[in-house]
């Protein structure tokens, strides 16, 4: 053989050995991230809060559900729910088994678009076009409702086009929430003005982390807004990142936390899920985000730490 023909074949073993470990391992290798944020008033003792996002479960996903189910163990103060939770019709009670515990924790939600419609099929070159070129193409509808229904009868909030106030370990949060902008079913008019200055923490949440709705959250006063839909990139290259967000935030930003504005901080959660028609995952491992929560620094010069980075809490394949 000559030396194109055994480049080619190197090539094509890489290329298989690739694919078969972002389809096959990687997709499963469920992840706890840890970020530390200076975002909360002034002698506030810490919070504790577990951000989960992009589910998009299927009924036979049986070690996400273990997985996230076991979340509980960390003892959060608030779990924060940013939407896409379904892939299929039949996956709410998949949802409710992995939620399980944590429903019995305080806890807020909004909804994404896989949440109110399943995925489709489409050609995988589309994820790589910038989101204004994409045009929407919706499944059946999902049952979001059902599933709604479940999370406010556990007593979780739902923060769709309302601001909310509620206690968390004896601490105020003020909290206000978007429909998906992804969706373009945002109104932040529904949720505009300044939060209550007296709160510990002023809680912004959104499934697509559109620049135009952080925008106005970070100009009203909130601290932080927790956020999902890119999935990280989902693909991301070793020393550059992901290579798309699925939304016009700029790919650096695709997953874990980041400044907006001189105040506001955001965060952004790679997820735990993909959508059954691409199910794989490179360099971007599924996650769910422990945030532990402090106070600003008295020295405003400071910027505080977002530094950390995942480790591994359980592990386990999907039981197919």
């Amino acid at each position: 053989m000559n030396t194109l023909g055994r480049t080619l074949l190197a090539t094509t073993a890489l290329g298989t050995a690739t694919v078969a470990y972002a389809a096959g391992i990687e997709r499963r290798r469920w992840t706890l991230r840890q970020a530390t944020l200076p975002v909360l008033a002034e002698g506030a003792r810490p919070v504790r809060v577990l951000h989960i996002s992009d589910l998009h479960m299927m009924p036979d996903q049986k070690s996400k559900q273990r997985w996230v189910a076991a979340l509980d163990e960390l003892d959060p103060d608030l779990v924060v729910n940013t939407g896409d939770n379904l892939a299929h019709k039949q996956a709410v009670p998949s949802v409710l088994r992995a939620l399980g515990p944590l429903l019995n924790r305080p806890g807020v939600f909004v909804f994404g678009s896989n949440d109110y419609y399943a995925p489709k099929p489409k050609n995988p070159v589309r994820y790589l076009l910038p989101s204004a070129k994409k045009k929407r193409v919706h499944g059946i509808p999902l049952p979001w409702r059902d599933l709604r229904a479940a999370m406010v009868e556990r007593g979780w909030l739902d923060l769709t086009h309302v601001r909310r106030t509620f206690e968390v370990a004896g601490q105020t949060v003020f909290a206000a929430g978007l429909d998906d902008p992804h969706l373009r079913r945002d109104r932040y008019d529904d949720i505009a003005g300044r939060p209550d200055p007296n709160a510990t923490l002023r809680l912004g949440v959104t499934h697509s982390p559109e620049p135009r709705v952080l925008d106005p959250f970070a100009e009203d006063g909130y601290d932080l807004v927790l956020a999902g839909h890119t999935h990280g990139g989902q693909l991301r290259v070793p020393g550059y990142g992901a290579l798309v967000t699925n939304c016009d935030l700029d790919r650096t930003r695709a997953r874990g936390a980041s400044r907006w504005g001189a105040h506001m901080w955001l965060h952004v959660s790679a997820g735990l899920g993909t959508s059954p028609y691409a199910p794989v995952r490179f360099a971007c491992p599924p996650e769910a985000s422990l945030l532990t929560l402090v106070p600003r620094p008295i020295d405003a010069a400071q910027q505080g730490s977002a530094a950390a980075g995942p480790t591994r809490f359980g592990a386990g394949a999907d039981v197919r």
